[in-house]
């Protein structure tokens, strides 16, 4: 679970998303991924859905770190895959995340396992997409374009991005006035 965790955090992948990606949406010549579709529980079945809008399915750069996590998460998963001792994982859409079975990862079982580990690791209690919400949050306080974050999240509108993330802006806006400062200061007038 560590590479579905760093994918999250980093990239502010909503859960279905990282759940539906294929080893085909990950490009690591590249170092990106796709969107192109995603998982949901409903009826008592998980299924492949459509992304959740239009501007959900999108194309994002990787940083290092998640490359690296997804290249270690695939090696294990092909050592499996080849290791006689173990059921062969049958995996027919090439899922980067599986179930035990080598199908689709309910939601929440992925929930679930994600709660234990903070719990395990002794962290609060926090929901799965509050690491989307940590993504931006970052992002936004380092001074990344908020249109740049609206486009990794995949929101329809940069209003979204901004009323979602309104606590990070005072912040934000006092370190332009800093900038600012330091573009203009003439020494004292």
């Amino acid at each position: 679970y560590g590479a579905l965790y760093t994918v999250a955090l980093t990239v502010g992948l909503r859960l279905g998303e990282a759940l539906g990606l294929t080893w085909d949406d990950i490009n690591f010549d590249e170092g990106t991924l796709r969107v192109r579709q995603a998982v949901q529980y409903s009826n008592g079945h998980t299924h492949l859905v459509e992304p959740k809008s239009n501007t959900s399915r999108r194309s994002i750069s990787l940083p290092t770190l998640t490359l690296a996590a997804l290249e270690r998460h695939k090696d294990r998963q092909e050592a499996r895959r080849k290791d006689k001792d173990r059921p062969a994982l049958a995996n027919p859409h090439k899922l980067v995340f599986l179930s035990r079975s080598g199908g689709l990862l309910n939601p929440s079982s992925a929930t679930r396992r994600f709660q234990e580990k903070l719990e395990e690791a002794g962290l609060p209690t926090m929901r799965f997409h509050d690491l989307r919400h940590s993504t931006a949050t970052l992002l936004l306080s380092r001074g990344v374009h908020p249109r740049l974050v609206m486009e990794l999240l995949g929101h329809s509108q940069i209003s979204l991005t901004m009323n979602t993330y309104s606590h990070v802006i005072p912040q934000m806006q006092r370190e332009t006035a800093t900038a600012m400062d330091g573009l203009l200061a003439t020494g004292g007038a």
